[in-house]
């Protein structure tokens, strides 16, 4: 589950003076929206968005003398007037769940992928990041199911639910335990198998509760009903 595995390379990158036309036609070409700028040795000096060069671009309400010299300027616009240089970084050695929370914590749509020696060797995009959970947890594929128990409070819950799949040689991709009690605690299972009901009669015959989601009134603040 490193990054390493997931992200993009090798990485279309800018240099600082690098017109803000030319990085836009590299975005275009390479159908993507974000642009690290790096030096010569190829250190990340910042990093260039879609969202930067609409910024740049001239406002559509000025008059036409103005445009003129609003398109000019664009056109001669280096990238180091409007990169981001403070940027949000993964390490070769990190893994998507560091991904995951820099992502959610910082709001960005791409995290460069840097060496050991601070040189940019790839990029993560949150693309990639859905992409890569969703190969590791084998969603999409025929016959996986998600099939949620209660703790049942004796031990090894989790040794136990692995010897009823393997006994039954049921492949499953993800195991998670959640709660903060007894009480409160499930276990999640994505299982890949067209026998369900075999496996729901095991867990069953194992003294494990399997758990329904829960209904969802249409009357419950949040819902959106669509006419």
């Amino acid at each position: 589950m490193f990054v390493s595995n997931f992200m993009s390379y090798p990485v279309r990158t800018v240099g600082p003076d690098t017109l803000v036309p030319e990085a836009r036609k590299i975005m275009s070409a390479a159908s993507c929206r974000h642009l690290p700028v790096v030096d010569e040795s190829k250190l990340l000096l910042g990093i260039i968005t879609d969202r930067d060069i609409r910024s740049a671009l001239p406002s559509k309400v000025v008059d036409q003398g103005e445009m003129t010299e609003c398109l000019h300027r664009f056109e001669t616009l280096p990238v180091k007037r409007i990169m981001t240089e403070t940027v949000t970084c993964l390490t070769v050695e990190a893994t998507l769940d560091d991904a995951l929370i820099l992502f959610e914590e910082h709001k960005v749509g791409a995290l460069p992928v840097l060496d050991a020696d601070n040189r940019i060797v790839g990029i993560l995009a949150l693309n990639d990041l859905l992409k890569a959970y969703k190969k590791l947890f084998g969603l999409g594929v025929r016959g996986s199911s998600l099939i949620v128990v209660k703790d049942n409070g004796k031990p090894h819950p989790l040794t136990r639910l692995t010897e009823i799949l393997e006994a039954r040689e049921v492949p499953f991709t993800r195991l998670i335990r959640t709660g903060d009690n007894d009480r409160d605690t499930l276990i999640y299972i994505r299982i890949h198998t067209h026998k369900l009901h075999a496996i729901y009669h095991a867990l069953a015959e194992a003294g494990f509760e399997t758990v329904a989601p829960h209904p969802i009134s249409l009357e419950s603040p949040g819902f959106l009903r669509r006419e």
